[in-house]
């Protein structure tokens, strides 16, 4: 691992004035919000009740809102709060929607005003001018816990600059979610996307349709790109270099947009196109949909449904394998960043250090939807996972455990093979992926056209980031 100055760089940042107001057009009321300190925040203040510690003041913190609540409950009025008394910090937890992070933090950066630790659901690399490095609280963590996963790393690390831009808080595998019963009765496999391809159909035909999303969310961000890591139509190679239009990787996504087209002609509805993030849940959780790619936001909300019926009938899979692989993302890559003009920068440090070497509440707490980025944050690493996610009582017994093989084997980051740059970070945040997928889909255009339309865009936006010294 390569280290790092802790001073961070005095550019200018490579997002203009213009690019952060379009960004945060969506949240523009974030810095009005939380610019300030309102009275109606949605965090808890915890009192001050200590003196003499080595840390003081107020430390406040943006970050979503937990697609398993009870989580939020635990982390604002335990967790937070007894950090904060032993550290003699009050502490400030604000949570919004997921789709609001990103706007919100341009709007945070283009008031220079806002939040200590920010909170991304997956890498802001594109943000990376505007954050400090944290290369010396990755290397105090790595000394106790051992080193940082895979996934963790090249989700955060820059090798250009060898600078870790972001602090990784979790990781969520992300799992296949099927109604058992459905796909017994139309004779489905879910082992391969070939398999998948052949049973769509008749899964709608029983009144059951697939659900792989097509629109502007991040859930279907991760999907498609997991799709073409299994057909081998990777976006950039280890160098971070674009050839999403050369040879194989050409070829391989050619073949993902064709499989997604006939899956979505022959067992989805047009009701994919206009998906939000929590689409997914609420179709499967209704009882329409047979198979979903989520976190297990969708089976924990079954479970604590009260259907009986449904919770018992969810379970779990790896990502079905394509001709290449058997690959795909994680579902979320939590990422911390302490901004340039934060506030109380040693508070946001020593936070995010105890965090991950007290981690295993964390894990327990949201009921196994957040993974440790150092899987040394759980004594035992995955073998100790896995007899925790083994224990869990909802039928079938043991369905918990496949996360473990999913996130130690099949879970990568976005932008794999290379590192999730500010390109990739552009690439998702703009919607390029769905937006491909689906003009295939509705017959718009054609896949080898798709293709090269998204080679020469992601050529321009590699070339910017390249001037800007980031990839």
């Amino acid at each position: 691992m390569s280290e790092a100055s802790d001073e961070f760089e005095a550019h200018n940042s490579p997002l203009t004035r213009s690019d952060l107001v379009k960004r945060a057009g969506a949240a523009a009321f974030a810095v009005s919000m939380f610019g300030a300190l309102p009275e109606k925040a949605l965090g808890f203040y915890g009192p001050l009740r200590f003196k003499n510690k080595q840390l003081s003041g107020e430390l406040r913190i943006m970050t979503w809102a937990h697609f398993v609540p009870a989580y939020d409950v635990w982390l604002d009025q335990t967790y937070a709060k007894q950090w904060g008394e032993a550290n003699d910090v009050e502490v400030k937890i604000d949570h919004i929607n997921n789709a609001l992070l990103f706007s919100t933090g341009s709007a945070e950066v283009a008031a220079q005003s806002g939040h200590d630790l920010f909170w991304f659901i997956s890498p802001p690399s594109s943000f990376q001018k505007q954050v400090l490095p944290v290369n010396d609280l990755v290397q105090e963590v790595t000394k106790k816990l051992g080193p940082m996963s895979k996934v963790a790393k090249k989700s955060t690390y820059n090798p250009r600059t060898k600078k870790f831009f972001g602090f990784p808080e979790t990781y969520a595998p992300d799992p296949v979610q099927y109604r058992k019963s459905y796909l017994q009765e139309a004779g489905v496999s879910l082992n391969t996307w070939e398999d998948v391809r052949k049973g769509a159909a008749k899964l709608k035909q029983i009144g059951h349709p697939v659900g792989l999303g097509m629109s502007n969310e991040i859930d279907s961000n991760m999907l498609l790109t997991s799709l073409l890591y299994c057909y081998g139509g990777f976006i950039q190679n280890e160098e971070n270099r674009i050839v999403f239009g050369q040879g194989s990787n050409r070829k391989g996504a050619i073949e993902a947009l064709e499989v997604m087209r006939d899956i979505y002609r022959n067992g989805m509805t047009d009701e994919v196109f206009a998906w939000t993030a929590a689409s997914n849940n609420q179709a499967f959780l209704a009882g329409r949909l047979s198979m979903a790619l989520n976190a297990i936001s969708i089976v924990r909300s079954a479970e604590k449904s009260g259907n009986q019926v449904l919770a018992d009938d969810t379970w779990l899979a790896s990502i079905p394998r394509g001709p290449v692989m058997r690959l795909g993302n994680e579902h979320v890559m939590g990422v911390y960043v302490i901004w340039k003009f934060a506030k109380n920068k040693e508070a946001a440090r020593k936070y995010l250090i105890d965090q991950q070497l007290n981690y295993r509440p964390h894990f327990v707490r949201s009921e196994y939807y957040n993974f440790p980025p150092w899987t040394g944050a759980i004594k035992g690493g995955f073998e100790t996972i896995r007899k925790m996610a083994a224990q869990d009582t909802h039928k079938p017994k043991g369905k918990y455990t496949v996360l473990t093989t999913i996130a130690e084997k099949f879970t990568t980051n976005p932008g794999h093979p290379g590192h999730t740059n500010a390109v990739i970070d552009e690439i998702f945040q703009t919607w390029m992926l769905p937006q491909m997928f689906a003009q295939v889909a509705q017959g718009k255009t054609d896949p080898a056209d798709a293709v090269k339309a998204f080679d020469t865009k992601a050529k321009q936006i590699y070339r910017k980031w390249k001037a800007q010294g980031l990839v």
